[in-house]
């Protein structure tokens, strides 16, 4: 497939028409490994923005390194919202390829108003094997194997993440530069990123000058109002069991998320509580608040493919997204992950409760 443009952040796009898409897919509904989802049928035809390009990605299940993918883009607010993936809850933000787009030529009309002249945005080779919309649905979903009992085994963007990216090393300059010019992130932002990186690097060196530099990274962020040194080490041992709390906390409710200090205290030494992992890219919404979007029950595993029920608390919170700022094989992942969050991390803020 070939792509005759790279979008950029903020660019106004309209996705194609249902048949319009179906001519790119090969015959399991996919152009390059990436498979396009019944959830995004519904977008067909309306006048969206770009959120991000994403030129990379993180994928989680196979390691902790950065992913290359080619001719893609998120959408702003665009994501799956798992009616074709047996309910799945993690809200994912979804991959669009620029084959399924076309580039809106007046960025100033209103959103919902339809693109008058349409450009073919579609490649011009035949296919051998076309692509319907029950071929589409058919593939959410692996053909069943004889011992398998425990559900389906699912097929979305997120299982396929690994087949349809390629590998690219942090150190590759190439990728900064592009989130520069695809506007995914501004110069500074990426420069600070590589600053906290080295200086990071240098308070875990084991040269006995960590703690003394994470407390000025403390002290330096209080002034200026940021947020604490992200990578710390729970308190709890590891072995014995970590603390929970019951709230019962509902969509629409507006919590406080606990200050960096009192989650330290419900960790343990890798960082979890119950199983749940608290990542450093949670600690910039730290000590502030924010209102529950809804309340997790099931996602599907990405690694296996097979839906997990969550017996245990997971909230996500609106508007508080992976920014991928500290992570330095992942950084500036435009995938906005939503993490989540347990309700000991949290607490209820009340009507009269004015916390900030």
């Amino acid at each position: 497939m070939r792509y005759k443009s790279k979008l950029r952040a903020g660019d106004w796009v309209e996705v194609l028409s249902k048949e319009e898409i179906l001519r790119t897919l090969d015959n399991k509904g996919m152009v390059d490994h990436l498979p396009f989802m019944p959830e995004m049928f519904q977008y067909c035809g309306r006048r969206l923005r770009v959120f991000k390009r994403a030129h990379k990605t993180c994928d989680p299940p196979n390691g902790l390194g950065g992913r290359r993918l080619k001719g893609a883009v998120h959408l702003q607010d665009i994501r799956c919202d798992g009616q074709g993936h047996g309910g799945c809850q993690a809200l994912c933000l979804i991959f669009w390829k620029e084959a399924w787009l076309l580039k809106a030529e007046d960025n100033r009309r209103n959103e919902t108003e339809p693109e008058s002249q349409r450009r073919s945005a579609i490649d011009p080779r035949p296919k051998e094997e076309g692509c319907t919309e029950a071929d589409v649905w058919a593939h959410c979903q692996a053909a069943p194997q004889p011992t398998s009992c425990n559900g389906p085994t699912y097929i979305c963007q997120s299982t396929q993440l690994h087949d349809a990216t390629g590998s690219w090393r942090w150190w590759d300059p190439r990728q900064y530069v592009e989130d520069v010019v695809s506007r995914n992130a501004r110069l500074s932002e990426v420069l600070s990123a590589f600053l906290f990186f080295i200086y990071s690097h240098a308070a875990g060196a084991g040269i006995g000058l960590g703690s003394g530099m994470r407390w000025m990274y403390d002290r330096f962020q209080n002034l200026r109002g940021g947020p604490p040194y992200p990578w710390r080490t729970g308190k709890i041992p590891k072995g014995v069991a970590t603390p929970s709390a019951r709230l019962n906390l509902q969509p629409g409710e507006k919590v406080r998320v606990k200050s960096y200090s009192e989650i330290l205290r419900t960790l343990d030494e890798t960082m979890r509580n119950r199983g749940m992992y608290f990542d450093g890219e949670m600690v910039p919404f730290t000590d502030k608040s924010f209102h529950v979007h809804k309340r997790v029950e099931q996602i599907i595993n990405e690694k296996t493919g097979k839906m997990m029920t969550l017996t245990s608390d997971a909230i996500i919170l609106k508007n508080v997204t992976c920014q991928a700022r500290y992570s330095k094989c992942r950084m500036f992942c435009s995938r906005s992950i939503f993490p989540f969050w347990r309700e000991i991390w949290l607490e209820r803020i009340g009507p009269g409760d004015h916390k900030v």
